[in-house]
C-alpha cells in the first residue's frame, strides 16, 4: 500500500469522503491479476467498475492474456458469442469479487462492476429482458449490475428487470426528460415487486448520465454561429443538463410516492456521471468531475482521469452552484434552434452506434483468433 492509502489530502479519497463513489471506466484482465485494481480500491477509494461493449474490444483484441482461454473454449467447440462471453464474465466476477469487501463494508450500497446486454438489443425489448435474466445469473454475484440502455425499448425492460430482482446500471443517458423516463421505469419495477410480494430492499440502480459527448455536439453548433454569445456557452451545456437532472433527482426521492418505498427498504437510482473525460484540449481535464460532486451519486473516470484528478483535483461539493445559470443556458440554446432532446435522441443513437461497431469487431477479432 502506497502513501496515497493514508493520505487524506488524496483528492480521489477526498471526493468519497464527501459522499460520492467513484467507479473505474474500464477494465483489464491484467489489472485484475498485477494487483493494479486492488490498489485503486485500497489507495484510492475506488469503488466500483463499469464496462462496455468498446471496453471490452479493446481489452481482449490488445490483451494477449486471453490467447490461452480463446484457445481452449475453442478447442470445446464454443461458439463466437459463447467465447466473448465467458472471457467477458470471467473478468466481471473477478472484479467483482475484489469489490465484495466494499459491498459488504458499504451494506450494499456500493462496489458493484457492470456487465452490458448487447448492443444489438438496443431496440428490443424483450431481448433487452431475456438478456439481462441470464447474464444476471450467469454473472452470479450480489454485487453485479447489469447495463441496459435507456432508449424508448429499454424503458419497459428496465421494468421488467427490476420487478424481477435485477441490478441495473441504465447507460446512454443524454438528456433530463429521458432520465425522468428511466426513473419512472424504476419506480414502476419497485411498486410492481412490492405488489408482488417480493423484497426490495437489496435492489440497486444507477441511472448513467452522459456528459462530454453532449458538448462535443453543441460545441460544433455554437462554433458555427460565430458570435460570442455563442462563444460563451461553449462546454457548458453538460454540465447545466446535469445540475438539472440532479435537481429532479431530490424532487422525486423527497416524493411521497418514493417514500413509500424507501419505508419498505428501497434504495435510490443514483445518478451516476459517464463519458467524464474532457474531449476538447481548451477544457480543464478534471471539468466533469469538479462540478458535479454531490452525496450519494457516482463518477465513473476513465483510467487517465483518474490519474489526473489524483494529481491536481480540487474536491468540493458544487452540484447545487449556478443552477440558474444551468437553466438559463438551456434556454438559450433553445433560442438558437439548439434543442436538447433532438440532441439527446441523435447522441442516442450515435451512442448505441458506437457499441456496436468495436462490438462486432470484437467478435471478428475472436473468430480469427479461434481459427473459426
Amino acid at each position: 500500500m502506497n502513501a496515497a492509502a493514508t493520505n487524506p489530502a488524496n483528492p480521489l479519497r477526498r471526493v468519497h469522503a464527501l459522499g460520492q463513489s467513484l467507479w473505474l471506466d474500464d477494465i483489464r484482465r491484467g489489472w485484475l491479476r498485477d494487483g493494479h485494481l486492488a490498489r485503486l480500491i485500497s489507495d484510492d477509494a475506488v469503488a466500483g467498475v463499469t464496462s462496455n461493449p468498446a471496453i471490452f474490444a479493446k481489452s481482449i483484441s490488445e490483451g494477449a492474456e486471453y490467447n490461452e482461454g480463446i484457445s481452449t473454449l475453442a478447442r470445446a467447440g464454443r461458439s463466437i458469442d459463447e467465447i466473448y462471453e465467458t472471457l467477458a464474465l470471467e473478468d466481471v466476477q473477478a472484479a467483482a469479487d475484489l469489490f465484495r469487501q466494499t459491498f459488504t463494508a458499504t451494506n450494499g450500497a456500493d462496489g458493484f462492476v457492470s456487465l452490458e446486454v448487447s448492443p444489438h438489443l438496443a431496440d428490443d425489448t424483450q431481448g433487452t429482458v431475456a438478456e439481462g435474466l441470464r447474464l444476471w445469473k450467469a454473472f452470479n454475484r450480489p454485487n453485479a449490475m447489469i447495463k441496459v440502455p435507456g432508449t424508448e425499448a429499454g424503458l419497459p425492460a428496465i421494468t421488467e428487470l427490476i420487478a424481477a430482482g435485477v441490478n441495473l446500471n441504465v447507460t446512454l443517458l443524454f438528456s433530463v426528460e429521458r432520465y425522468k423516463a428511466v426513473v419512472e421505469a424504476y419506480l414502476a419495477g419497485l411498486e410492481q415487486r412490492v405488489k408482488a410480494g417480493k423484497p426490495i430492499d437489496t435492489i440497486a440502480s444507477v441511472a448513467s448520465f452522459f456528459l462530454s459527448r453532449i458538448d462535443t455536439l453543441i460545441d460544433a453548433k455554437l462554433d458555427a454561429l460565430k458570435t460570442p454569445e455563442a462563444k460563451a456557452r461553449r462546454g457548458r451545456a453538460a454540465i447545466a443538463s446535469a445540475r438539472l437532472a440532479y435537481q429532479y433527482y431530490k424532487q422525486w426521492t423527497s416524493s411521497p410516492r418514493w417514500q413509500a418505498l424507501a419505508s419498505k427498504g428501497a434504495r435510490p437510482q443514483r445518478l451516476l456521471w459517464a463519458s467524464t473525460s474532457s474531449k476538447d484540449p481548451a477544457y480543464k481535464d478534471t471539468m466533469y468531475v469538479e462540478a458535479l460532486i454531490a452525496p450519494n451519486t457516482v463518477n465513473t473516470l476513465p483510467p487517465a482521469t483518474v490519474d489526473a484528478y489524483r494529481d491536481h483535483g480540487d474536491p468540493a461539493v458544487r452540484i447545487e452552484h449556478e443552477v440558474a445559470d444551468a437553466k438559463e443556458t438551456v434556454q438559450f440554446l433553445s433560442s438558437i434552434g439548439i434543442d436538447l432532446n433532438v440532441i439527446s435522441e441523435q447522441l442516442e443513437r450515435e451512442g448505441v452506434k458506437k457499441f456496436k461497431e468495436p462490438f462486432d469487431a470484437l467478435l471478428a477479432t475472436l473468430k480469427t483468433r479461434a481459427g473459426k
